[in-house]
């Protein structure tokens, strides 16, 4: 096969013997090496190991999928829940109207009051109730022990409501699966949610299990661990691909986008790197172990099939480097670039390498160009003529643009039904695009970077959209789109999307009371949300009639670090929002004033503004510690018995 007798390389090779490379010489026994009892043992335990693991991991992927239709039916019944409560909603606001009644239904809190009874909402300051931009500092200040007082007093008598032993392990278990633990001391590394924390040790589970399972304690473990650890780098591979492709059949199951999936891809991608760690360190010590008398490292090492080998496992330990959170940071467009050749270049040498590495190589290439070029470029891909504008802060930019939005058609080819529409047919809200900008140099024509999208999503039946961007410039690409910025106004860009999930939108609708916290430029997710609660423009009714109007609740508290940064959405947008009814708490600026308490505040406005037995959805989008600290309020509330939940809205990658 290599320029070698396969009889010949086994006297040099006795544990490739057994290799699928180089099998067995059945013709001649007097080719065989002399090998001691021990070692012909040795042999033998290794042809019946990886006889059984061969076989053993092709059960692999049937649990896998099994475990993935487990997550389906849990998001089915969980959006069947949703839409049965939207059509409840929808009955309830039918019948008040056919009632001659012209307003909507008012809500618990406010039939309670009307007929003098107590209201479970607890009494806040006038600012904050009437949305003032500063919250009620000096005066909480001045009487800071009151306030403990009233707090403990309102959570105590949460705490005390007589519930079963079955209601409160419900809560508890609800509050564990909504925290987020604290960062990792020393390394600070960013925990998940317990939730994602679960599924991520659910995968390492089914791993070690498949990796572990029937090997025993011999002289043959290392061997057949390495083998094992083979198989399953290769087995997990196509699963890696399908995480990380924007379109994917993932999202049409389980309504999941390929951010919500990241931190699995990444955790997966960790793991597929170990595996090839120990399946390296597996073959040099069976070199070792039984060849370094007779062949030397390097000549080992350049086996043909071998060396194919190591080159891949440098690819992708290369490439798990260069996809750290510190280098994505510093070196976005290096990421970029070199994640595309470096996956590439992996693929092709895992090829060389093995034969039984083929079938899934073969079904990764797939999934990459499908996804990279025929769904990105081909379906999802369009260009359009945009403004550039430098803002009020000197350090962010505006891009706009303004089409005519196509119809969605119903007899439209399946492709477009089934894997998405392009920009060019509108978005919904908090969903994102990747754009690139062809007029700043060839180094950026091919490049596209995530942004959050950060006007309103067009409503059912406009004819056409306006679509807004708001960049920070922090480095590389935004940085010189900045520059570009300062001396053109106008040019052409380029938007592959939208992709996004609506996980957090239809959270939004099915609660009473909804609020959104905004850290800095997180407001480009909070905006479109907000609009489409107050404007009742909601994709997810899908009947011939508008939704119905309804006595919802939406607050908005936005952090931000500068007051400049009020330009970014305007003045004028933020009181158009507040005339819909909208509570707003804009704290003063975090730079000048210090951090505000976004905790204390979060908690009071959902004593205020929760009514008896009224949910409550909440859904932020900052920085890592606000994300952490406004998740672990939420938990907090649930365990007390406020039916809350919470989304978090990541607007960067």
């Amino acid at each position: 096969m290599y320029g070698q007798d396969p009889r010949s390389v086994s006297k040099i090779h006795p544990h490739l013997i057994l290799s699928d490379h180089h099998p067995p010489n059945n013709h001649s026994n007097s080719t065989r090496p002399n090998l001691s009892p021990e070692t012909e043992e040795h042999f033998h335990r290794l042809a019946e190991a990886f006889h059984f693991s061969r076989w053993f991991y092709l059960t692999y992927q049937p649990v896998v999928i099994g475990v993935v239709l487990v997550v389906v039916v849990w998001r089915w019944q969980s959006r069947k829940a949703r839409s049965r409560r939207r059509g409840k909603r929808r009955t309830d606001e039918k019948s008040w109207k056919r009632e001659g009644n012209e307003t909507p239904r008012p809500r618990k809190d406010e039939v309670a009051a009307e007929n003098g009874e107590a209201s479970s909402s607890s009494s806040s300051s006038s600012s904050t109730r009437e949305g003032n931009a500063t919250p009620p500092t000096a005066d909480k200040d001045k009487t800071s022990d009151e306030w403990t007082r009233l707090l403990e007093e309102e959570r105590n008598d949460l705490a005390e409501d007589k519930t079963g032993l079955w209601q409160a392990v419900i809560r508890w278990t609800k509050y564990w699966l909504t925290y987020q633990p604290a960062p990792i001391p020393i390394v600070r590394k960013i925990l998940p949610p317990n939730t994602t924390s679960l599924w991520i040790t659910t995968l390492f589970i089914l791993n070690i299990f498949y990796l572990l399972f029937n090997i025993g304690i011999s002289r043959s473990t290392q061997d057949i661990l390495a083998d094992r650890a083979g198989l399953l780098f290769t087995a997990n591979l196509p699963w890696l691909y399908v995480l990380a492709a924007k379109t994917q059949p993932l999202k049409l199951l389980t309504g999941d986008s390929y951010e919500n999936l990241n931190m699995l891809h990444r955790r997966l991608g960790e793991w597929m790197c170990l595996l090839a760690f120990l399946h390296l360190a597996g073959m040099i010590w069976g070199w070792y172990d039984f060849l370094q008398q007779n062949l030397s490292l390097v000549a080992f090492l350049t086996i043909p099939y071998i060396l194919w080998g190591c080159g891949a496992w440098v690819a992708y330990e290369v490439l798990y480097v260069m996809s750290l959170g510190s280098f994505r940071e510093w070196w976005y467009e290096v990421f970029l670039g070199s994640h595309v050749l470096l996956q590439a270049g992996g693929l092709v040498l895992l090829w060389l390498h093995h034969f039984r590495a083929r079938p899934f190589v073969f079904v990764c290439a797939v999934i990459f160009v499908l996804d990279r070029f025929a769904w990105r470029l081909g379906v999802k891909g369009c260009v359009v003529q945009a403004e550039l504008k430098v803002l009020e802060d000197g350090e962010t930019v505006l891009v706009s643009a303004d089409w005519p939005v196509l119809t969605k058609r119903r007899a439209a080819v399946w492709w477009r039904r089934v894997f998405g529409w392009d920009m060019r047919y509108g978005w919904n809200p908090s969903e994102h695009v990747f754009i690139s900008v062809p007029g700043m140099g060839r180094k950026y024509k091919y490049q596209f970077h995530p942004m959050t999208i950060a006007s309103a999503a067009p409503a059912p039946g406009q004819t056409h959209a306006w679509f807004n961007l708001i960049i920070r410039a922090k480095g590389g690409f935004s940085r010189d789109l900045l520059h570009y910025a300062q001396t053109t106004s106008t040019t052409r860009i380029r938007l592959d999307g939208p992709y996004g999930s609506l996980h957090a939108l239809e959270m939004l609708h099915d609660s009473d009371i909804s609020i959104i916290v905004a850290g800095g430029s997180g407001i480009a997710v909070a905006y479109p949300l907000l609009w489409s609660l107050l404007h009742h423009n909601s994709p997810l009714d899908d009947g011939p009639e508008p939704p119905l109007p309804r006595k919802q609740q939406a607050c908005l508290i936005w952090i931000i670090q500068d007051a400049s940064h009020i330009s970014w959405i305007g003045a004028e947008r933020l009181e158009e929002l507040k005339e819909l009814g909208l509570h707003l708490i804009v704290p003063p600026a975090s730079r000048k004033y210090g951090r505000p308490d976004v905790k204390g505040l979060l908690e009071e406005k959902v004593e205020e503004l929760r009514g008896a037995d009224e949910r409550v959805g909440v859904i932020v989008s900052g920085p890592d510690g606000l994300n952490r600290m406004v998740q672990n309020c939420c938990a907090g509330l649930g365990r007390r018995g406020v039916d809350v939940e919470v989304a978090v809205e990541k607007f960067g990658w």
